[in-house]
């Protein structure tokens, strides 16, 4: 509750208090002058003093029955928001449901009322009061059927707690968040942004399913696979590609297992837990993306029905040649690979491999092992590294960059996290690949490792005003060379 809007209830409560204990003051201080007054005058009227006094005391009853009862009310109304708004919220984290508030009210009410009409007319028997108004009460209860069927089964559902304000549940065919709970229904915010009035009476003859938000809830999405296609290779790229999406828990790791064959399938479903169920639409939605990219970058595919001919349009992406003749180009502009004839440049660019990644997509991983390097062909990347455990961007990487040529070289790990910015294209240039080029031109392997050595020093003087010296060159082309077993 706001702070300006707890004072304003305060004050107005005080101020109501002090108005009725004051009323009530007064009234009591001027009993016996406005006895003698009002009696006076009913006497000029020609009635008994028995009766005046009677009619009297009956409307002084009255007024203090009045007074009384407004007080109780006022601070009926302050218990219940103590304990049903403050308390609860400060042990359960939420309010509690208006029905149960309501309750509360009517029932010290009714109390209150009876103790006051005992204590002003003790000679009064309230059951046969009741008793000669049963016609009546038969007549009201025929009318208010529907409205106490919905008040008792809202007392029902608040006996047994089955969800809380903020939980997603499903009712008949609703699906939403709940945002309150009263006497009469309950109120959804289905996920296409409309408000579902359900009665009480009609959500408990049916069967609820409950998402409580503190609890972490899973989801389900279906894939498939050809015949052709390792099943646990599928299993452990499906898993890491759903594991780093947002809204994916990291406490409990995803589930990636094979629900069916199919007539010309393996059927998939991967279990997931999300740390908000209510976004579980845009979750389920970025898993599907993810496990898209996974599958293009492994060269997975998904089974489409064998009875069907399938005839599409080769697009750009699908069309390039197997030869890696559209990468010289750009394997031409980076610079350490300046040494490479124009043969050796275009072994290397039919050796290697195009990966895609989506936004926000891992390319690499600090500390991970690795023995190849990247290429940026398209899109943008940012270099991260770890600030008091949390990511921190230091540099971006355009078309034409390159990144982990170390670990190529030397097999060291990966010193920093690189991910896509946006959907984004990489060369991956592997161990092998440039195996291949040293043996058949071992000379390779010291020019590189000058141009390497000399980039290296370039980046250090630019920040530390430095040189790497000929020693430092000597140990890295000693490294490159027992790394890939040359003499």
């Amino acid at each position: 509750m706001p702070r300006n809007h707890f004072k304003r209830r305060l004050i107005i409560f005080l101020v109501g208090t002090a108005l009725l204990v004051l009323s009530l003051v007064l009234v009591s201080l001027s009993q016996s002058s406005l006895k003698a007054y009002i009696i006076e005058r009913m006497l000029n009227y020609r009635m008994s003093p028995e009766a005046a006094e009677a009619s009297f005391n009956n409307v002084l009853n009255l007024v203090y029955i009045i007074l009384w009862m407004a007080l109780a009310i006022v601070l009926i109304r302050a218990i219940n928001s103590l304990i049903f708004g403050l308390v609860f919220r400060l042990r359960k984290g939420y309010e509690a449901p208006n029905l149960v508030r309501n309750t509360f009210s009517i029932v010290a009410y009714i109390i209150i009322f009876v103790i006051l009409f005992k204590q002003f007319y003790p000679k009064v028997e309230l059951g046969a009061l009741f008793t000669t108004s049963a016609i009546f009460g038969v007549i009201i209860g025929l009318a208010l059927q529907d409205t106490l069927g919905n008040l008792f089964a809202g007392i029902s559902l608040q006996a047994d707690k089955p969800f809380q304000v903020g939980d997603v549940i499903t009712v008949g065919k609703w699906t939403g968040v709940v945002e309150s709970v009263t006497w009469r229904g309950i109120k959804l915010r289905t996920f296409q942004n409309h408000v579902v009035l359900i009665s009480n009476s009609s959500a408990g003859k049916e069967a609820i399913e409950v998402c409580p938000r503190e609890n972490l809830n899973a989801r389900i999405v279906f894939f498939n696979t050809l015949y052709t296609d390792s099943p646990a290779k599928t299993i452990h790229i499906v898993r890491e590609a759903v594991r780093e999406a947002d809204n994916v828990s990291q406490k409990i790791r995803p589930i990636v297992r094979i629900r069916d064959f199919g007539d010309s399938s393996v059927d998939f479903e991967v279990k997931y837990w999300l740390e908000d169920y209510t976004k579980f639409n845009d979750t389920d939605a970025l898993v599907r993306q993810r496990i898209w990219y996974a599958f293009r970058r492994a060269g997975i595919n998904f089974a489409f029905p064998t009875r069907t001919v399938q005839i599409e349009r080769i697009s750009k992406a699908d069309g390039r040649r197997a030869d890696g003749s559209e990468f010289i180009d750009r394997l031409n502009a980076v610079d350490i690979f300046a040494p490479l004839s124009a043969e050796e440049t275009a072994r290397l660019a039919k050796n290697s491999v195009r990966r895609v990644f989506a936004p926000g997509e891992s390319v690499i991983r600090a500390g991970d092992e690795g023995s190849s390097m990247f290429v940026v062909h398209e899109g943008r990347v940012s270099v991260q590294i770890s600030d008091n455990g949390k990511p921190r961007t230091v540099s971006v990487l355009n078309e034409g960059d390159f990144f982990g040529e170390m670990a190529l070289f030397t097999g060291e790990p990966r010193t920093a996290s690189v991910v896509a910015i946006e959907e984004t294209e990489v060369l991956e240039i592997g161990f092998q690949a440039m195996k291949h080029l040293f043996d058949t031109n071992p000379d390779l392997v010291e020019s590189l490792s000058h141009t390497i050595t000399e980039r290296r020093a370039e980046l250090k003087a630019r920040s530390e005003d430095v040189q790497e010296s000929e020693d430092e060159a000597e140990g890295l082309l000693s490294v490159i060379k027992r790394f890939f077993g040359i003499s």
